[in-house]
């Protein structure tokens, strides 16, 4: 048996590491506003794990459609419904059966000061408030639940005035957090870590006021080759990316 020489050995781990490196993919991913946070813990244990690249462009599911439409370079999708990856699915532009739901959705009424909010609706309709924040319901399904919650509550016409629109959810909560706006609808996740509330205060706007906000994750045409995309796709599904999901305020 030949014996390594120390000179061999690092030879041999230099191969080795080429080999993984050559291994490793980059991964393009549009992926809604509200899964920011989530998105970039699970992308650092991804990327640890496996040795690929996640590059994400965050903004709302709307707007991320269309650059998906006008051919941006978007190999995986992960959106805040689960209508818009069917379209994009039943267009060609995503792979067939790729399509899964990869979180669930809840919305919040959300005020940056810690008294403003009771755990309760009540603030929203006493009216006495100058702005109520909501992303844009034309881009942004978290935007699109905001109006049912008005609607179901027959506040719509009352607080019309008073809305002002981010063009994403993120947009949203920058009007509240930033004190542009007393109080606002936004995705729990945004608010919320480990079981309790990050800062403010809030009502956690009961389901039955809205539609269900089911997440879809979709493998694009322009990714069905990237092994780093599908590798991605799986992780989302295992259980290291559930914990964190779930962490945020999400159900699975």
């Amino acid at each position: 048996m030949t014996e390594r020489t120390p000179r061999t050995c690092l030879a041999l781990f230099a191969g080795l590491a080429f080999c993984a490196s050559a291994l490793a993919e980059e991964v393009q991913v549009a992926v809604a506003a509200n899964f920011t946070a989530p998105l970039q813990a699970i992308a650092r244990k991804f990327e640890k794990e496996t040795g690929h690249n996640v590059v994400a462009s965050f903004g709302a599911t709307g707007q991320l459609y269309a650059q998906i439409q006008h051919g941006a370079p978007f190999e995986v999708y992960l959106a805040a419904d689960d209508s818009t990856p069917a379209k994009l699915e039943s267009a060609g532009l995503g792979v067939a059966g790729s399509r899964f739901t990869y979180a669930m959705g809840s919305l919040v009424l959300w005020s940056a000061k810690a008294d403003y909010l009771d755990g309760s609706d009540a603030v929203l309709k006493q009216g006495q408030f100058q702005h109520l924040a909501i992303a844009n319901p034309k881009a942004a399904p978290y935007g699109l639940a905001a109006t049912q919650v008005l609607d179901k509550l027959g506040l719509r016409a009352a607080l019309q005035s008073k809305l002002v629109e981010g063009q994403s959810i993120t947009q949203a909560l920058q009007f509240v957090s930033t004190g542009n706006a007393e109080l606002g609808f936004v995705a729990l996740s945004q608010v919320f870590k480990d079981g309790q509330l990050g800062s403010g205060s809030a009502w956690i706007v009961p389901q039955t006021l809205y539609a269900p906000i089911n997440q879809d994750a979709l493998l694009l045409k322009q990714g069905q080759h990237n092994p780093a995309a599908r590798a991605l796709l799986e992780y989302l599904q295992g259980p290291q990316a559930a914990a964190i999901i779930t962490s945020y305020g999400y159900n699975r």
